[in-house]
């Protein structure tokens, strides 16, 4: 299996960053495959693949560099660059800026990050210059078109799942937050993170950062910058990615307000303020007085986890769902 020795300052250090690079990848992934993991996945597919594969028939070179580069075990690293932590008190970097450090890939090293995912000599079609330009021109297609439309939904979702893995992460330690975030990975002890079940060799991480980063398809890679920087993407929560926002019944809409029926919808699952303004996108303010009017009454209650403070429905919150349809 393939393992990563981290060491306690590298634990220190982690971060999880939400990347519109690695979510735009992602959803490449999944056009490429054209096989979806939920519902609002498959409606997003059954849009967007026949634009993609015009894209991909007026292009057959791009295509066959980007089908090379996302090689089933081994994506070309040129294309999966770590994302990088924001500095205190600045802005995460924009999807162009994540862009030009592919695009800006030399023609030699993107040669033979892709021969590295072939496990072989490149054919004489692949062995040019412009490897690295081609393979940004379609993820800037795939951004531009199916992903910056809907991204601060997107955004939201995954900002959800973060803030989820940040409370497990103060709750139970590393362990409970890595283990089942992506097939194969879990903690084994000893600052060992197991990170797949490939039969490869281990790798000394020493004062590198670790970066975790969700993405909304069912889809995950590991990266580095070494000896700087290593990357763990993963599918996030698969309860969020599966419906966004919850459906709200239009009756229990109507009765008591979209807005709060949609944070009472949300509460089958103990969630902090912060995960329900995350994934609602209504502001603290308006999140705190639905809350308050829920507890006044009886539908929801509330409980101290560590230092958040969780929210969850009452057997009367649920038997009102029910009842609402």
């Amino acid at each position: 299996m393939g393992w990563w020795q981290i060491s306690a300052d590298t634990l220190a250090d982690s971060r999880f960053v939400v990347s519109p690079l690695a979510e735009t990848l992602a959803s490449l992934s999944t056009l490429e495959r054209a096989v979806s993991a939920h519902p609002r996945e498959r409606a997003w597919l059954e849009r967007w693949l026949p634009a993609y594969r015009r894209l991909r028939s007026d292009d057959p070179l791009s295509a066959r560099i980007i089908r090379t580069a996302l090689a089933p075990r081994w994506s070309a690293d040129f294309l999966t660059p770590t994302p990088v932590p924001p500095p205190p008190g600045r802005p995460p970097a924009t999807f162009a800026q994540e862009l030009e450090r592919v695009r800006a890939t030399p023609p030699d090293r993107a040669r033979a990050d892709l021969a590295e995912s072939l496990r072989g000599p490149l054919p004489a079609a692949l062995d040019r210059d412009d490897l690295a330009r081609r393979s940004a021109d379609v993820l800037e297609w795939v951004w531009t078109h199916t992903v910056e439309p809907e991204w601060p939904a997107r955004r939201r979702i995954l900002e959800a799942d973060v803030i989820a893995r940040a409370a497990q992460l103060s709750r139970g330690g590393w362990a409970e937050a890595i283990d089942g975030m992506r097939p194969g990975m879990r903690w084994l002890g000893e600052s060992r993170l197991q990170i797949n079940t490939y039969d490869n060799p281990p790798r000394e991480l020493g004062g590198a950062q670790l970066v975790f980063t969700p993405v909304t398809a069912d889809v995950g890679w590991v990266c580095w910058d070494i000896p700087h920087r290593y990357g763990v993407v993963y599918p996030c929560s698969g309860a969020l990615a599966d419906t966004g926002r919850a459906p709200v019944p239009q009756a229990l809409g109507a009765l008591i307000g979209p807005a709060r029926a949609g944070v009472l919808v949300l509460l089958a699952s103990p969630l902090s303020t912060t995960q329900l303004v995350a994934l609602t996108g209504q502001g603290l303010g308006s999140v705190g007085r639905h809350l308050r009017v829920l507890l006044d009454a009886g539908l929801v209650r509330r409980r101290r986890d560590g230092r958040s403070v969780l929210y969850f429905r009452t057997a009367a919150g649920d038997g009102l769902l029910r009842a609402a349809g």
